[in-house]
This record gives C-alpha cells, structure tokens and sequence, in this order.
C-alpha cells in the first residue's frame, strides 16, 4: 500500500541504522524521510501506516554484489529488463538498493552491463551502480570464473570500468594483478576497489590499501589462509581500521567461528549474498561459463563441487547472522544497512531512517526475521515493470 503525499509508517520498534526507538513512526513526502518521530508526537490528521503488533521496521537492506536472482543472470541478460526482473527478485527478501555484479567477462559485455546499469537508473531507483568483479583476477583463486577470461588490464578495459557514469561502480581485482598505481589510478576517478580472488600477500595487500583499496569481496573465499609468517589479505583486512569486508553467511562459504572472529576485527563487516539467478526464482540450475551449477541443499556448485556464488538472500544473511553469529537483530541490520551504505559512501542518502534519507524501508517479523513489507523510495509496490 503506497499513500499518496506525505504520510507515516509506525511501529512498536523502529531500528534507523543506529540505534532503535520503541513506538516510533516515520514520517515520509515526497519519497524522503522528513523525520522520525515517537508515535504519540505524530500531527493529528496525518495518514498512517500502522504496522502489526511487535513488527520491527528498519532501513531497507543494500546489496554490493547480486550477480542475478529471479532465474536471471546478470552476465547472460545485460540489459535494463534484466536487471528489473533481478531487483524485483530481490525486493521480496527486503533489499532495497543493489549494484548488479558482472562476473569476470568480455570487453563487450562488460561495455554491455555498464549500458544497461546507466540506462537502467532511469527507472529503477534500486540500483545504485554497478560491481566488476573482476576479470582482473587471479587464475590461482578463480573459483567459478573462467581461467580463459582473466586477464591484466588493457586501455579497453580501463576506458570502461573507469568511465564517469551515473551510477557508483565497484572493482573486484587481485593486486597483485594490476600495475603499481593502478589502483590508485581507479580510485582518482572515483571507482570503489575491492581484493578478491586474490593470492596476494600481506605486503602487497598493505600496498593496495595505501593506494586507497577499501573493500574485500567476501573476505575468507577464494584468498589465501592466515599463516603464521605469511598473514596475506585476511590479517590485514582485520587489522585496518577503516576498509571494509563482505561476509556471506549462508553457514556454507565460512564457518561460523572464523565470520564471529571477522566481527571482531578492526574494519567494518557487511552483509553481502554473491546471489546467483535461483534466489526468486523457480530453477534450481542455471548455465556460467558454459558449466551447469546446481543449487542443492542451500549451495550452489559446478559438478565438480566448486561453489559458484550463493543461493541467499539478504533477509537470511541477516537471520543467520542472528542465529549463526549470535548477533542480536540491530547488530545483524546494520551489517546488512548502515555498513554498505557507508563502504559506497551513500551514508547521507540511503542505509538510515533519518530525516533526509530516502524512504527506502523494510518492515520485519523480529521472531522469524521474514519480511512482511519494503518500501523503495516511500512505494511500497512489490513488483516492476521490466519493460519500464
């Protein structure tokens, strides 16, 4: 139900990215938030969404690596109805904003993806950008990638991941990978980097933090372990303050113990999916890369028992790590909220209930953690139109 000019949606508790208020309401024109409220200070006659008895409602959930959902592929379909039918997927399980994420492919399709994300913004007020991941990667920690696409970076590639855009775009790269300056190269152009699918060592993972790399792709898969003499990107993703690391809590990627350890460390975890196209969807296989992978017991793998991404959605990332991590459910929201909002640095704009804010929302079962409602720019309609 979308109630047309300025409204409210009130709840027994109210989590705005930060802290939680108890009987509170949100007061929402024009698909901005103007100011959260307690419940009983709300203007008489304003109209008001009042949710069910003990529903929590909280800041929509922002996703920085979907590579498809509802039986769609981002690297199959790079087009704006591709991307609708991956975000109406996405929007049941509570996400409200997300970066379309191209699993290391051609030049072609990569200038394909980065087309559609642009031309996609036009309708869809859910995608913020889009996320490389890769082909800049490492053969030695391809995972599900294709070897034969890898590859150091040419002008072409450059001209395109570096391109001024509409949009936010994220690199996932292996420095080790790249030329020195490289990266700080991406930076000054105002792309967002990240490790991953990397073999690089502490050392050269420290210099591509002074160079101004700031994320990891879901820290712990497909980077070297933590050893004693040679500590590599996991010690210092945990030591430095201010980078932040994607987790996905599915309980098949990382062990519990080592996602409680990364809660512990210096830089900021967040909630990330790796989603492939079976998350709202109704198959339980899809085609990458000329290989089937088959979703089966809440995993995706190839035939060879290789993961290839995930079969989660952001509202399960946020009930396992309650149940999994022992998180409490404000905790658990802010990795899945504040914490991307902040990494994509779109604090002052979306990942918080707070006036100025746009209405993008979530309403919850705080006992089942199940979605009930999602509003996306202050409209609650559950659907788009892939045809725009």
């Amino acid at each position: 139900m979308t109630i047309a000019g300025r409204y409210a949606v009130a709840a027994d508790t109210v989590f705005d990215g930060t802290a939680v208020h108890r009987d509170s309401a949100v007061v929402i024109d024009d698909g901005d938030i103007v100011a959260l409220l307690p419940r009983r200070e709300l203007p008489v006659g304003l109209p008001v969404r009042t949710l069910p008895h003990d529903t929590w409602l909280a800041p929509g959930f922002i996703d920085v690596q979907v590579n498809g959902g509802g039986d769609v592929l981002f690297n199959d379909t790079p087009t704006p109805a591709g991307i609708a039918e991956i975000v109406t997927a996405h929007r049941r399980f509570g996400t409200t904003a997300l970066l379309p994420t191209l699993i290391s492919d051609t030049t072609e399709n990569m200038r394909a993806a980065s087309a559609a994300v642009d031309a996609a913004m036009d309708k869809i007020p859910g995608v913020l950008g889009i996320h490389f991941e890769g082909p800049f990667l490492s053969p030695e920690r391809a995972g599900v990638h294709d070897p034969a696409i890898l590859r150091q970076p040419t002008p072409k590639d450059l001209e395109i991941v570096a391109a001024t855009r509409r949009g936010l775009t994220l690199v996932t790269l292996a420095p080790e990978r790249v030329p020195p300056g490289f990266i700080a190269g991406l930076v000054g152009a105002g792309v967002r980097v990240a490790l991953g699918h990397s073999v690089a060592s502490y050392a050269q993972t420290r210099a591509a933090i002074a160079e101004g790399l700031t994320g990891f792709t879901h820290l712990f898969n497909a980077m070297p372990p933590m050893l004693s003499r040679e500590p590599g990107p996991i010690a210092a993703a945990l030591e430095t303050d201010g980078v932040f690391y994607g987790l996905i809590v599915d309980g098949e990627h990382v062990a519990p113990a080592m996602l409680r350890l990364a809660l512990r460390g210096l830089g900021q975890p967040m909630l990330v999916t790796d989603a492939m196209p079976p998350v709202g969807g109704s198959k339980p296989s899809f085609m990458l890369g000329g290989k089937e992978v088959v979703t089966r017991d809440g995993r995706c793998t190839t035939s060879d028992g290789t993961l290839a991404g995930a079969a989660l959605d952001m509202a399960s990332a946020v009930r396992n790590s309650v149940r999994l991590l022992d998180l409490d459910l404000a905790n658990a929201l802010g990795l899945a909220t504040a914490a991307p909002a902040a990494f994509l640095g779109l604090s002052h704009h979306i990942g918080h209930l707070s006036a100025g804010h746009r209405a993008d929302m979530v309403a919850l079962d705080p006992d089942e953690i199940q979605v009930l409602a999602t509003w996306v720019a202050g409209d609650e309609s559950t659907g788009i139109d892939p045809a725009g």
